[in-house]
């Protein structure tokens, strides 16, 4: 069962991801999500797509995606669109060329492409920003469904963390409570002890008193014991003296 949403965490839909430029903002990391639903042609460099390869992911003419940059330009350039010209537009011809002619994926071979003035490339942030943007497009309500089950799983796995420190910050209150009260009672003890140690002491006092007069007496009997001998001695010497005389 999924952990209940903690108090000031924002449950995003996905009316809240094609309205709301902070949510988007918030989880536009998630690129990965991209590759769960389809594989997207990227630039030579591995960094970047073209209009044309942003249409072609999301499945929909390229005007809708100019469309779309000409509404919210600052947003996808905070994501990392930008507009390629002269020397950096070269470069990434040129790469673009040098990869096609060893037939690499994505690139069939062509002769030098057209020269342009100016080419706009997406990163893969901006391109999953572009799906949380697009409304008429299928791949796109993928895209966001990907993104808020990934979102979710997070948001359930940091629900159960905290529950687990709630659970040991409780534990640890207890113990605290439990030392705190065992504090309290040997405190409240002292006196008592202290009064036993003192009676305790008195009664040995009183059991090395006992224990001399136990000695003393164990001499008397001793005495006694040996002056009885003595008698018994002394009577049998005497019987035999009268039996003697007879």
């Amino acid at each position: 069962m999924s952990a209940a949403p903690q108090e000031g965490w924002l449950v995003y839909t996905e009316s809240v991801l094609t309205e709301s430029c902070s949510a988007r903002s918030a989880v536009a990391h998630r690129v990965e999500v991209l590759d769960r639903v389809k594989a997207l042609a990227l630039s030579p460099d591995g960094v970047r797509a073209s209009t044309r390869d942003v249409a072609a992911f999301f499945e929909v003419e390229v005007k809708v995606v100019e469309k779309l940059v000409e509404r919210h330009r600052k947003e996808l350039q905070e994501s990392g669109m930008e507009v390629l010209r002269t020397s950096d537009l070269q470069k990434f011809e040129t790469d673009s060329l040098s990869v096609s002619n060893e037939g690499g994926a994505g690139y069939p071979q062509v002769g030098y492409p057209q020269r342009r003035r100016r080419l706009m490339v997406f990163t893969r942030r901006a391109v999953l920003n572009v799906g949380m943007l697009l409304r008429d497009s299928e791949v796109a309500r993928r895209v966001r469904w990907y993104l808020l089950e990934a979102e979710s799983a997070r948001r359930d796995g940091a629900a159960a963390a905290e529950s687990g420190w709630a659970t040991c910050e409780a534990r640890l209150d207890r113990v605290e409570a439990a030392v705190h009260e065992i504090g309290v009672t040997l405190r409240e003890l002292g006196p008592v002890l202290a009064r036993m140690s003192g009676r305790l002491g008195r009664l040995d006092r009183r059991l090395d008193g006992v224990e001399q007069r136990l000695d003393l007496l164990d001499h008397r009997v001793a005495a006694v014991e040996l002056r009885t001998a003595h008698t018994e001695q002394l009577i049998c010497g005497l019987s035999r003296r009268l039996a003697d005389g007879r």
